[in-house]
């Protein structure tokens, strides 16, 4: 298929979609969020302040969001929180539909594949599992190259978009579960050897339920594989609104790695690793500009917006595009001269903690 025909068809998609968006936004985003908390999810506490208010940097869908901090214990919650519908309209054409293509290019970058890599290495000092369930797996990207290094392993994949389904296709994974994870907890007790879960807890609305449903699943002796953004990262703070794993408005908790300690401990689990350098992504610079020239193009042609974009807008976006790559480029580069850095500092954006069922 040509680039024009590919466009072609794009347009035409988001053509077909834009009635539905429109619909759905005629009385504004409002609707999509749930009462606002006076206290912290986490530990109760009523000190609570404003972290940041922001908005979707990486669809562009409309709509604020406000992440709270607590005070007390440190955790950042949305606030208010997106409800059902909210999340099931922001999460809509983002990893399947319209943005699969960008999703499953961005899964199978050497980058992506580097940190797969590292995910599935750090289970190696505890033994060969034989039952693996990836939690949160997409199209079972990290399960195809997990397999190279636990060979033998029979890998599960957990999620509630279409492309789980696509990844046992395509044989990425051995079967498919499509539904929330304390649903598929209830009827698979004592099941595996090994979950993993790859910035995944941060999505979730209660996480406390999904540790407890790791518990459930985990024959005593397996062990829970978690990888989140660091809330205490100094690159968040230097960053501010425009650091990418903030992700609004899909990232409802983030949670201190202290907090996740004394959780884990509370659920029946015992800490048996904890770091920051090996999870952290070497792209915090090239992110924060990535969504910061979002935030001042013109925005694309998408459904959401009342009408598709007129050629001027179109050329002003396309020279704009291409008078930044270069400093995209140098920006990226930088990131990865910085990464030795970063993984010794708190300038890491991500820790994993490895937990096993007591």
């Amino acid at each position: 298929m040509s680039g024009r025909t590919g466009r072609g068809g794009r347009r035409a998609r988001v053509a077909a979609l834009r009635p539905r968006y429109q619909d759905e936004l005629r009385d504004g985003t409002g609707r999509f969020f749930e009462a606002r908390r006076t206290t912290c999810p986490w530990c109760g506490s009523a000190r609570l302040r404003r972290r940041l208010r922001t908005t979707d940097h990486l669809q562009g869908k409309p709509g604020h969001f406000v992440l709270d901090a607590c005070h007390d214990c440190g955790h950042v919650f949305q606030n208010p929180r997106l409800g059902d519908d909210g999340l099931e309209f922001y999460y809509r054409d983002c990893y399947d539909g319209l943005g699969r293509s960008t999703m499953t290019r961005t899964a199978g970058s050497p980058l992506a594949v580097r940190l797969y890599r590292s995910r599935a290495r750090a289970l190696l000092p505890f033994g060969r599992p034989t039952r693996w369930l990836d939690v949160g797996t997409g199209h079972g990207h990290f399960c195809a190259e997990a397999r190279k290094i636990h060979p033998g392993t029979a890998f599960h994949g957990l999620d509630l978009g279409e492309g789980v389904e696509s990844g046992a296709r395509s044989g990425r994974i051995e079967r498919a579960y499509r539904c929330p994870f304390p649903d598929l907890a209830a009827r698979l007790t004592v099941r595996y050897d090994v979950v993993s879960m790859h910035h995944y807890l941060e999505h979730t609305a209660a996480p406390r339920r999904e540790l407890a449903a790791a518990h459930r699943v985990l024959r005593p002796g397996g062990h829970l594989l978690i990888e989140v953004p660091d809330p205490q990262s100094a690159a968040a703070r230097l960053l501010g609104r425009w650091w990418g794993p903030w992700l609004q408005p899909q990232h409802l908790h983030l949670v201190p790695l202290d907090n996740l300690r004394t959780a884990l401990t509370e659920q029946g689990f015992t800490v048996v690793s904890a770091g920051r350098r090996e999870p952290h992504v070497p792209t915090d610079l090239t992110s924060a500009a990535l969504n910061l020239l979002k935030a001042v193009l013109p925005p694309p042609d998408l459904p959401w917006l009342p009408a598709s974009p007129g050629p001027v807008r179109r050329a002003v976006r396309a020279l704009a595009l291409a008078a930044a790559t270069p400093v995209l480029l140098a920006l990226f580069g930088l990131d990865l001269l910085l990464a030795p850095l970063a993984r010794r500092t708190r300038l890491s954006n991500a820790y994993r903690v490895i937990a096993r069922r007591n």
